[in-house]
């Protein structure tokens, strides 16, 4: 109580201690007068507001999100959104809580992260209405493009002409400038020549020609971004995505990446939009290595969910090897996410499987196998630019289910079994699960779209007609139907369980190379579960007593329904066969 007190109408001193630091050098001598007021006004807020609780969760073990482009169902004569909207309420309701749909807005390259209008819907998707009936049902998360736009966008347009909006928004630098320590993903040029009424101006690129970095040493761009949020906020948004966060400041002479400044921006932006609505979330997307990404939890005061980037390469790694000893060892060192945090696990997206986050977590040999699998499986490999004109494997390309279907030794007869291991294991780590749409329905790599489109992401990035995948998922027959089944049977159980609360208690287990296991308990210490996977092809014996299940406790497991009546037993694991042992079943 006494620390909310103190707290009281204090708003307008945080944001301002937020502005002092990003702009303590002011680079461009920009004017900061009054801009803690104009942040304050363009969210609606007023300087007086109390401060929200800290250190709340506002998620539960009820809690997934599936990820989709507005687009990856269709209907001949429906808007895409709507036709979404039937996909969820018809097939993942009560399932899925949350829907991330990737960028819905008008755009000119890479499938939406090139905005064209932040403010708009794109017309062939829908218009407003519709986002706001999916916001009006399901927790709505959408991305804030926030490093870059589109070349073509109006803001880049004015830019060109020296007029306003625009003039002054993007990220200039000199080619005589060294630019060595720059870190990027891509192997395209850092530097675009441009034209403008000021004369030749070269842009700054991280990640193609099209999608320009904006420049947030200018304020002016700063309040852009603050009236953006706060419209998707009145129109349903509660979940803010921050794409590519990690590049956003820039100071020629550094990596460029992670800066004192990003953070603190993120600092901000999490201050204004908590204050907006208490149960808001920001996500940062940071495809980065580990120890980096975690550090945009802040102290609780960043992010308030990171995403959990090297859990697919080396979950993936681990099942096509059979050993999970990587995987361990990460497990081991991942720090608990304190009350108000989480992780945001996911094992598959849009993109591809990053390989930056598994450096120093893999070795060179794992991931030099790792990739060449992926390659055998038809999948495959963007790379990024190092120093000295070289280049890195950046990611791998390839649709989860296409990933999964054999081992390093090629394809064999398990791939749906070691499919849904990869998810079971998934769902019951600590953190909130995300679910890409291709991998709830078992899609496999779309190489035509690759053709027509030109770009190796596109090979996950299949759209379905609605009528056909419904075909499919009702068919018995159908690996789809299957692979949807077993999932949404395990997100079931899953939400029963009050031990798969995002923030239980989470300890690995240590049951050999093979046996991947994880104990979590509830927070009221009731509920124990402890979660075991086979990531081998062959048969692993698991005596019960390695795992310390207390006699006085009865014990079972919540996939199969077996129960087990002695700790001396010894269970037969299945090839990709997992275990969810509790002592209390369905304790929420």
């Amino acid at each position: 109580m006494l620390q909310k007190v103190r707290e009281q109408g204090q708003l307008r001193e945080r944001v301002q201690r937020h502005l002092d630091a990003i702009y303590r050098d002011n680079p461009l001598d920009a004017d900061l007068d009054g801009l803690a007021e104009v942040l304050l006004d363009l969210m609606g807020l007023d300087a007086s507001m109390d401060a929200p609780q800290r250190y709340i969760n506002h998620w539960d073990q009820r809690d997934a999100i599936v990820i989709t482009y507005g687009d990856s169902v269709l209907e001949q004569g429906e808007r895409p959104l709507r036709t979404l909207k039937r996909f969820l309420d018809e097939h993942v309701r009560g399932y899925l809580t949350g829907v991330h749909i990737l960028p819905f807005y008008p755009w000119s390259s890479d499938d939406g992260f090139a905005v064209l209008d932040y403010s708009s819907v794109n017309e062939a998707l829908g218009d407003w209405a519709d986002i706001d009936a999916i916001g009006w049902d399901y927790h709505l998360m959408a991305d804030l493009v926030i490093n870059h736009c589109s070349s073509r966008s109006l803001w880049f347009e004015n830019f060109l002409r020296g007029r306003s909006p625009g003039q002054g928004y993007f990220f200039t630098a000199s080619p005589e400038q060294d630019l060595s320590a720059v870190v990027r993903p891509r192997t395209s040029p850092l530097l675009k020549e441009v034209e403008t009424a000021q004369g030749t101006r070269h842009v700054w690129c991280t990640f193609s020609h099209d999608q320009v970095d904006l420049d947030f040493r200018n304020p002016e761009v700063l309040k852009q971004f603050v009236s953006i949020i706060r419209h998707y906020m009145d129109h349903g948004v509660r979940i803010f995505r921050l794409d590519a966060v990690a590049f956003l400041w820039k100071i020629p002479g550094t990596s460029c990446l992670n800066l004192e400044e990003t953070h603190e921006i993120v600092r901000l932006l999490r201050t204004l939009v908590e204050h907006a609505r208490e149960d808001a979330v920001l996500i940062t997307e940071t495809n980065i290595p580990n120890r980096e990404n975690l550090s945009y939890f802040g102290n609780a005061n960043e992010a308030h969910c990171v995403y959990n980037f090297s859990l697919p390469p080396l979950l993936v790694n681990a099942l096509i090897t059979g050993d999970c000893s990587y995987l361990k060892q990460w497990m081991m060192s991942m720090p608990p996410a304190q009350n108000g945090t989480a992780y945001f696990n996911f094992i598959a997206s849009h993109d591809g499987i990053g390989l930056r986050p598994a450096e120093g977590l893999l070795s060179d040999g794992e991931i030099k196998t790792l990739v060449a699998t992926m390659q055998h499986f038809g999948g495959n490999v963007s790379y990024r630019a190092l120093e000295g004109g070289k280049r890195k494997p950046y990611e791998i390309n390839i649709s989860l289910f296409d990933a999964l279907q054999g081992t390093t030794s090629g394809p064999d007869t398990w791939g749906v079994e070691r499919f849904v291991c990869a998810h079971a294991i998934m769902l019951g780590l600590e953190g909130i699960p995300g679910i890409y749409i291709h991998s709830l329905v078992g899609t496999r790599n779309d190489y035509d779209r690759v053709e027509n489109t030109g770009h190796y992401r596109a090979i996950n990035r299949h759209q379905w007609d609605y009528e056909t995948l419904g075909t499919l998922l009702q068919h018995p027959a159908s690996t789809h139907a299957e692979v949807f089944a077993r999932i949404t049977e395990l997100l079931g159980i899953r939400q029963r369980q009050a031990a798969f609360h995002p923030n239980a208690t989470q300890f690995t287990l240590h049951l050999g190379n093979a046996l991947f296991g994880f104990w979590r308990q509830s927070m009221d210490r009731r509920q124990s579960v402890f979660c075991i996977s086979n990531v081998s092809n062959a048969v692993r014996p698991l005596a019960l007593e390695a795992v310390n299940l207390i006699d006085t406790e009865e014990w079972m497991d919540l996939i199969s329904g077996e129960q087990y009546l002695s700790r001396e037993q010894v269970v037969e694991l299945k090839p990709y066969q997992t275990l969810w042992i509790t002592n209390a079943p369905d304790y929420a």
